[in-house]
């Protein structure tokens, strides 16, 4: 394969928002456990109802804090009852009276609800950048609709350049060559956009049904952030449908997924209906698209090798993806880890 280092990495770590569970499923004073790149975090909801993470493992001993439970707007270990707030602080040891003038922090992560799901966000220091959003519907109110959670058996990098893959729409979903004939677009470090517009195509079904209809052009948009969120708007210019894929590395390499479909929200009772209708055809394109592909990834053992100039498109998603800042999970845990901590411990007692 070509020389990168981030490219269906199992070990690096894009700066950005990943996705960690639907919101619904971690209800108030209920704490949900996730590894994300070999790293344990517990999520937890408040009896505030907001949310909070942190490393998984108390810094006491080690107990996994998702045995603990939820007291006010904190965690409670549950092997020595040591409770930790959102920040990650050590706020209460039962058996002291006073806290140690040593300060004990375990490591916080910011979290945030959006689009029905719970966002992690991977850095050190505070976001610097939003959840992405579909591009043409920025700024405005939305309608969403989840789909169906999925899992495909290589790295999120390789499912995301399927959607600019051109060569494959032609053999695989059997569209012709032009119509998927991208330009890609840098829009800085972290968002790279793919965009074509095209006539419906006579050589296949779906475009001489269009072209009964419609005589214009067909949009068709792809925008990457940070290699795990996709963004593909589609249609004629009098009905544009949107979707996201927002995707996680698993510990054993493969992806997890969710698909989001969105609309702009239209007013009145006929604008809910005619909504909900356009969500669901929505994520009925998105499921044709996929379900083309998912024999490939159940198998795949991704190695570019032989790249030609149809790969275009998936060679500009590689190399901007070398270029986007990384966090060294790694580093942090070493930092903390129980060796570092028990040698200091005996150094200073």
């Amino acid at each position: 394969m070509m020389n990168t280092l981030s490219f269906n990495s199992a070990t690096d770590i894009p700066l950005g928002w990943i996705w960690v569970f639907p919101a619904k499923q971690i209800k108030r004073k209920q704490i949900h456990a996730v590894n994300l790149m070999g790293r344990e975090i517990i999520v937890f909801r408040g009896e505030d109802n907001q949310l909070g993470a942190l490393d998984a493992y108390c810094p006491h001993m080690g107990a996994h804090l998702v045995d603990g439970k939820v007291e006010g707007n904190g965690i409670r270990c549950f092997f020595h009852n040591w409770k930790f707030n959102r920040d990650g602080n050590c706020i209460d040891i039962p058996c002291l009276k006073t806290l140690p003038a040593k300060k004990i922090q375990q490591r916080s992560f910011t979290v945030k609800e959006k689009y029905g799901l719970i966002w992690l966000w991977t850095g050190e220091t505070s976001p610097s950048f939003d959840i992405p959003c579909v591009p043409e519907l920025t700024n405005q109110a939305l309608d969403f609709s989840l789909g169906n959670q999925w899992q495909k058996k290589c790295h999120p990098n390789v499912v995301m350049i399927n959607a600019i893959d051109e060569h494959h729409f032609q053999t695989v979903h059997k569209l012709p060559g032009h119509v998927l004939n991208m330009s890609p677009k840098v829009i800085d470090d972290i968002n790279i956009h793919f965009e074509n517009q095209g006539k419906p195509s006579a050589h296949h079904w779906f475009g001489r049904l269009m072209q009964r209809f419609y005589q214009g052009p067909i949009t068709y948009q792809m925008s990457y952030w940070y290699g795990l969120v996709g963004t593909v708007t589609l249609g004629p210019d009098f009905m544009h449908l949107h979707l996201m894929f927002a995707l996680r590395p698993q510990a054993d390499g493969s992806t997890l997924g969710k698909t989001i479909a969105f609309t702009k929200q239209r007013a009145g009772l006929l604008g809910r209906i005619f909504n909900t209708a356009l969500l669901q055809v929505t994520k009925l394109a998105g499921f044709y698209f996929a379900i083309g592909d998912t024999k490939v990834f159940q198998k795949i053992r991704f190695d570019l090798k032989h790249p030609i100039k149809h790969d275009k498109t998936v060679l500009a998603f590689i190399k901007h993806l070398e270029k986007q800042p990384k966090v060294d999970w790694q580093a942090s845990l070493k930092q903390s880890s129980h060796e570092n901590v028990t040698k200091r411990m005996i150094h200073e007692h």
